[in-house]
C-alpha cells in the first residue's frame, strides 16, 4: 500500500473509533428487548419504545447495526438502528431468548405463537 492510503485508512479508523460508543449494549440474536429511541417531531423531542424480538447484529465498529422485529396489529415490523447512534437511549432486554443461528429470517414468515422464540432458561 502507498503512503497515501495508509494515512487514509488510518484517518477514517480514527474517525469511526470517535463515534463508537463507551459502554456495549449487551444483547444477543433472538433476546426481546425494548429500545428507548429519541423521535425529533419539528422542534420537540421525546422517547418512544420499541419492544421486539432481535433477527440480526451485523457489521463491526461504528458500522455495527441490529434489527428488531415485532408484530403490530397483525402486521410484521422491523427496525434497524445503529448500535452506536446517540439516538438509542437505552436497549432493556425482556427476556432472553435461545437462538441456534445468527440471523431469524425465518420469523418473517410466522405468524402468531409459532413466531416466538423460545426462552433461554438459566
Amino acid at each position: 500500500m502507498s503512503e497515501a492510503k495508509k494515512s487514509n485508512v488510518e484517518i477514517m479508523k480514527s474517525i469511526e473509533d470517535a463515534q463508537v460508543r463507551k459502554e456495549e449494549l449487551k444483547f444477543n440474536v433472538g433476546d426481546t428487548v425494548r429500545v428507548s429511541a429519541m423521535i425529533k417531531e419539528g422542534n420537540r423531542s421525546r422517547i418512544q419504545v420499541f419492544e421486539g424480538t432481535v433477527i440480526k447484529k451485523q457489521g463491526t465498529g461504528a458500522r455495527k447495526t441490529f434489527t428488531v422485529r415485532k408484530n403490530s396489529n397483525g402486521v410484521g415490523v422491523e427496525k434497524t438502528w445503529p448500535m452506536n447512534s446517540p439516538l438509542i437511549e437505552k436497549v432493556e432486554v425482556v427476556r432472553l431468548g435461545k437462538a441456534r443461528r445468527a440471523k431469524l429470517y425465518y420469523l418473517r414468515d410466522r405468524i402468531g405463537k409459532r413466531a416466538k422464540v423460545k426462552e433461554l432458561v438459566k
